[in-house]
């Protein structure tokens, strides 16, 4: 079934093959950034000049350099940003040929950015908490966004800040599409009492709980999985109230130097044979490609109960801004 998702573009890709550079912004996990650079150059006679940055910091990038852009592509991370940069007219419109392959979500993502993005992948939101912990220290499992709330988890939680997390920024507006915006805000506050610290990237708590060094992280549910296939005490959950989900997205920029470069990367991206290879990095996603092997350790997205995200109204410049700069007022300023 691989090998047929494949031959479908053979002759796309190879009608298309430019030797050269490529510049990557990319925004997922390091190890799958660095498989899918590897991989890349193995498989093109382009060299891919990649740095890593969340997804926050991707966006921020990317619109500092809008002038004259340095990165050709932006490739994952959560897809308020991509669609804030769309808005922002700092990404190009792309249909790549791999369309008709891709999950209804992954379509729906770029039909609603005039096709200045494309999903490559899902997740849902939750959080992984360290076994181990939880039993030396009689600490009951967490099976709600209310439950975090719990006075015995003082100083036991990390998540990061959603200046720089696109991790962080889901669930913030997740949380307001649940319970509203002044009450989600009143939770927050009451969760900071909990919080030990806001990291910079969405990862970084859930390393950090399968470290020891905090008992729980707030993540999107592949990232604690990754932790647990490692082999580390994580036990990973999906919040009984409901929650938000990613799609990992994809984009050109604006200005792109290598464009052609970046439109072989775009369309090879799509590929089952390329998605397929994600649990090798250790990603547990799900594909955007409807043909690519999905990993037996994916969170079932039909098993949790997903919130109707409204990825446009929290991918808007405007409703973002407001959200973050009253995070930074009523959240930041008063962070652990």
């Amino acid at each position: 079934m691989v090998v047929a998702a494949v031959a479908g573009v053979a002759s796309v890709a190879s009608s298309a093959q430019a030797a050269g550079d490529l510049n990557l912004v990319c925004s997922a996990a390091v190890d799958f950034c660095e498989q899918m650079k590897k991989d890349f150059e193995t498989e093109n006679d382009i060299r891919v000049h990649m740095v890593r940055l969340s997804s926050g910091e991707a966006s921020t990038h990317i619109r500092a350099e809008a002038g004259n852009p340095k990165a050709d592509i932006w490739w994952g991370g959560t897809g308020d940003p991509h669609l804030q940069a769309a808005a922002e007219d700092l990404t190009l419109e792309y249909r790549s040929p791999m369309l008709d392959q891709l999950q209804s979500w992954a379509k729906k993502q770029a039909d609603s950015s005039g096709y200045k993005t494309v999903g490559v992948y899902a997740g849902a939101l939750g959080w992984g908490y360290n076994t181990t912990i939880f039993k030396e220290k009689g600490f009951k499992e967490p099976s709600c966004w209310a439950d975090l709330l719990a006075s015995e988890l003082k100083g036991q939680i990390e998540v990061a800040d959603p200046n720089s997390s696109g991790t962080a920024y889901t669930a913030l507006a997740t949380l307001v599409q649940i319970m509203g915006e002044d009450q989600a805000f009143d939770y927050l506050q009451k969760l900071n009492v909990n919080v030990a610290r806001y990291t910079k990237s969405g990862a970084d708590s859930i390393k950090a709980a399968a470290l020891g060094e905090t008992a729980l992280g707030i993540v999107f549910m592949h990232d604690a999985v990754a932790q647990a296939v490692d082999g580390f005490p994580i036990k990973t959950v999906a919040p009984c109230e409901g929650t938000g989900y990613e799609i990992g997205s994809m984009s050109i920029i604006k200005g792109a130097k290598n464009l052609d470069n970046a439109r072989i990367w775009y369309d090879w991206a799509l590929t089952a044979e390329v998605q397929s290879r994600m649990k090798d990095a250790k990603a547990f996603q799900l594909p955007s490609n409807r043909m690519a092997d999905v990993p037996d350790e994916a969170p079932k997205l039909e098993e949790i109960t997903l919130i109707d995200y409204d990825f446009w109204t929290y991918g808007n410049p405007a409703k973002r801004k407001e959200l973050l700069e009253r995070w930074d007022r009523e959240i930041g300023a008063n962070a652990n």
